[in-house]
């Protein structure tokens, strides 16, 4: 081989590598985070477990992206270790999928239909129909069904590429006589495990095996060796994942490793057994990109059929491997575990984890204003500190889900991802500024116990009826936000308006009873003091429903909400406008 041929091959190497890169980016994006919600939602069963694992590497075509979201679960305790065991058994044998796509370049017939089966003859029109998408296409679905196809097409191309540029090494001895070295078992497992190690991916390396393979240089039972390495080379990545993880996550890296050594030892003892025993004759046969898939496979499944009833086993290896200590044991759950790096790169489901903490948010936001307007009526040093301890939670989450959110919009986001990022960012502030809110209602009610003074029964009873309408919008939009309601988020806005008119109200019946000598200048300003707050927590949840309605609606604009409504719309918010003036009538 000359330098043109090396550089061939490498360039080929490049377009395979690249390839599978850009099919698994969009394979992931097109799943939309519901394959990571699938495995989030695991049942214990070991079986279930091993097929669930297995169908989501199969799609996303890769063990290693499985394995390191697996570990990112038992690190934020969305995942116990017992259920990881099953999903990792299971991402070995759905890896396999992609050694067999790669398996079509070898088949050979004169025949039209088996023509049409060959990537040479496939490829170009899958090529052709994913550019068209990804440069025509306006949904995001459809740009990433264009991504699939062009990252196919490219590994297709980089692989018939790499074995063009392979196979005239067929006629030089010298390399087919390099190869012969891969008949020591030992050195075949250390060449197969390095090499997956270094490119961190078992399919790739698969696939560069099944590349040289059209050389002719390959027995069966030089490969087999290589292919045991390359499983244990795949657990590199596992095991670079879990580095700065809790020991749950560094657990479960050693269980894939635990798997995949065991799974070689059991096999290669066995079939080198049977080997001495039966005088296996094919060891001596070259074998094609089918038959390295066939190993693949058949291995991958006879470690999971042979290692699955020991899942426990496995599981106390590996805390013998790292010990629980005293504190880990004790530890109290954080909640903020499950914002974990590791799944930055699945953008979709890191939004998810995100919401559900912004829903935790809401409802403690929602319970500490109500209480926070009790302090009012019924004064009590426990729930002011109660208040107050709601209030520094959220801060607390406002701060983390914030920075994490930050670090989530550098990654590269869709258009509707991004969206929804942004959305929660805005509703996260509105919603920890209510709870600022909170904090300024107690504070009036210890100014108002302190001086030991208390509103007119006019002013009561209006401020009554002003609270009912913040609670009610503060429950209609902390309602609608986590149950995700979009009927519900639209009744919000009319009720804002009415609660505009009620502020506007108090005021001024105030400003007559001040005149009348009937309210003080103090109390006055405690009164508009919390009617401000009052109106300012109508505003924030305003805010928070309209950001729900443009994830719809990407046109609409947050302070022009009602011009944008067409004539049912119109009526409609009329009609719920009237019965709030009704419900709310000073």
């Amino acid at each position: 081989m000359d330098i043109f041929g090396i550089l061939t091959l490498l360039g080929g190497l490049a377009m395979f590598l690249y390839g599978m890169n850009v099919m698994g980016a969009g394979l992931e994006k097109m799943s939309g985070g519901k394959l990571e919600r699938v495995l989030e939602n695991l049942t214990s069963n070991p079986i279930k477990a091993v097929l669930l694992g297995a169908g989501v590497t199969a799609v996303i075509q890769s063990s290693s992206a499985t394995t390191v979201m697996v570990v990112g679960f038992v690190n934020s305790g969305i995942m116990k270790l017992s259920q990881a065991v099953g999903i990792i058994m299971g991402a070995n044998i759905g890896t396999t999928i992609t050694s067999w796509l790669l398996s079509l370049t070898g088949i050979e017939g004169g025949s039209f239909f088996i023509q049409m089966l060959k990537p040479s003859s496939f490829s170009p029109i899958l090529a052709m129909i994913g550019i068209i998408f990804t440069m025509s296409a306006k949904s995001d679905n459809k740009k990433d069904i264009g991504q699939i196809l062009l990252g196919f097409s490219v590994l297709m191309y980089g692989m018939q590429t790499m074995s063009g540029a392979v196979e005239p090494l067929a006629d030089v001895p010298e390399f087919t006589g390099m190869l012969t070295m891969f008949n020591n078992p030992v050195l075949g497992v250390v060449t197969g495990a390095v090499l997956t190690a270094v490119i961190q991916s078992s399919s790739a390396s698969v696939g560069i095996l099944q590349a040289l393979s059209v050389t002719g240089g390959f027995t069966y039972g030089s490969v087999i060796p290589i292919i045991m390495g390359q499983n244990i080379g795949t657990c590199v990545t596992a095991m670079i994942s879990s580095v700065g993880a809790n020991k749950g996550a560094k657990r479960t890296a050693f269980v894939h490793l635990y798997f995949n050594l065991i799974g070689t030892i059991l096999f290669m003892v066995l079939f080198y057994t049977c080997d001495v025993i039966f005088q296996f004759t094919f060891t001596d046969e070259t074998v094609g990109v089918a038959g390295i898939a066939a190993i693949h496979t058949i291995f991958n499944i006879f470690a999971t059929v042979i290692l699955l009833p020991f899942t426990k086993g496995l599981e106390k290896l590996a805390y013998l491997t790292i010990p629980e200590t005293a504190d880990e044991k004790t530890v109290q759950d954080d909640v903020f575990t499950i914002l974990d790096d590791r799944f930055l790169s699945s953008p979709t489901f890191a939004i998810e984890q995100c919401h559900s903490l912004v829903n935790q948010m809401a409802e403690m936001t929602q319970a500490g204003f109500l209480e926070a307007m009790t302090v009012l009526t019924d004064y009590s040093e426990e729930k002011i500190e109660d208040v107050i301890a709601k209030e520094n939670r959220i801060d607390t989450y406002d701060d983390k889900i914030s920075a994490y959110l930050t670090k989530l919009s550098s990654q590269n986001l869709s258009y509707k991802d991004s969206l929804k990022a942004t959305s929660l960012l805005h509703c996260l502030t509105d919603f920890e500024r209510i709870s600022d809110h909170s904090i300024n209602v107690v504070e009036n009610a210890q100014q108002m116990y302190k001086d030991g003074v208390s509103f007119s029964k006019k002013a009561k009873e209006e401020m009554r009826i002003y609270g009912e309408a913040i609670a009610d919008i503060l429950g209609r939009t902390t309602k609608a936000f986590v149950e995700g309601d979009g009927v519900l988020a639209r009744t919000v806005e009319p009720l804002e308006e009415v609660i505009d008119e009620i502020n506007k109200d108090v005021k001024k019946n105030h400003m007559k009873r001040l005149r009348k000598g009937k309210c003080t200048i103090e109390l006055g300003l405690v009164l508009s003091d919390l009617a401000m707050n009052y109106e300012r927590v109508a505003d924030h949840c305003s805010n928070i429903a309209v950001y729900m309605m443009q994830l719809t609606d990407t046109g609409l604009e947050e302070h022009s909400f009602t011009e944008q409504m067409d004539e049912n719309e119109s009526a409609e918010f009329a009609k719920q406008l009237a019965e709030f003036k009704k419900m709310y009538e000073l």
